[in-house]
């Protein structure tokens, strides 16, 4: 009869038949996480003293005299008259930005080299300006002596100067110019990341040029619709200059009641002004994202 002979067991087998880990490379884990921290502090620092402190500063200012500052300002029917028409226009630029970028951004993904590059230029061109001259173009081509109510007089076409500026279509008009590269920027990084291939396994199965479009690069474009919505309503809700400018005391925007409560009033009222635009802002952030994730929730549902 033969004897089978067993290894002997080595002290560093635990139940299992797994070795504990090593201790340097727990050593190396946590110095990875000490450095990874360390090269944060400065980042967290720089977002507390900038970011959360003068947050922090205004929401105590705003309590100064009591809640009963945001039942004043949330009461008031003149400030809610002034919200209702900040989220209408800055709802109306973010369409028309999403209309113009589209097709632009588009006509970059699927242009050749040199088109490309010319047509990024344009896009990148009115950051070279700031939007203080844009906007004073923009009263120069607006105003009731302007160039464009001067020239279309010089014609015949009509007979007296258009309403074009102190109007809600001016503001439109000057912001939509100023927040469309965003949201064509946003647009251009999807698209880019979209994979060719599928559009032409699309094209291979049969699929028109229309149906490739809708059924494949449309939905694939949807992360960079919704950043550049986002970014864009986002940045039209704060917007002070070019309303101010353009547009009229009747169709004031959040921005410019701050100034005005900051001059008569004082910063208490503002600041609570000021803390319901960032709470309005921070749902309408949470709301996108709800609804980004319903889809995959409602597969994941089947």
């Amino acid at each position: 009869m033969s004897v089978v002979k067993t290894a002997p067991t080595s002290a560093l087998t635990v139940k299992g038949g797994k070795p504990p880990r090593s201790r340097l490379g727990k050593s190396a884990k946590t110095a990875n996480k000490l450095n990874t921290l360390g090269l944060l502090v400065p980042a967290l620092a720089l977002l507390l003293l900038c970011f959360i402190g003068p947050l922090a500063l205004m929401a105590a200012e705003s309590l100064a005299e009591g809640v009963g500052t945001y039942q004043d300002v949330l009461t008031s029917e003149a400030i809610r008259k002034v919200f209702g028409n900040t989220i209408r226009i800055a709802l109306l630029t973010t369409s028309l930005c999403l209309l113009l970028g589209y097709p632009y951004a588009y006509a970059i993904r699927r242009s050749g080299r040199t088109v490309r590059l010319i047509l990024t230029a344009l896009v990148m061109m009115p950051f070279w300006v700031s939007v203080l001259t844009r906007t004073f173009a923009w009263v120069g081509l607006l105003q009731d002596t302007g160039v464009i109510n001067s020239f279309l007089m010089s014609q015949g076409w009509i007979s007296a100067p258009l309403e074009l500026i102190r109007t809600p279509w001016g503001v439109l008009i000057g912001m939509v110019h100023v927040l469309l590269p965003y949201m064509v920027i946003s647009l251009m990084n999807a698209m880019s990341s979209i994979d060719s291939r599928l559009l032409q396994a699309a094209e291979s199965l049969g699929a028109s040029p229309l149906q490739r479009f809708v059924r494949v690069h449309l939905p694939l474009s949807v992360p960079g619709i919704t950043a550049g919505c986002v970014l864009v309503f986002v940045m039209a809700l704060g917007f002070y200059i070019t309303p101010a400018m353009l547009g009229s005391p009747s169709d004031m925007m959040v921005a410019e009641l701050l100034v005005q409560e900051t001059q008569r009033i004082g910063t208490v009222r503002a600041s609570a002004i000021g803390i319901l635009l960032l709470v309005g802002m921070v749902l309408s952030f949470l709301f996108v994202q709800a609804l980004q994730k319903l889809p995959s929730a409602t597969k994941g549902g089947k």
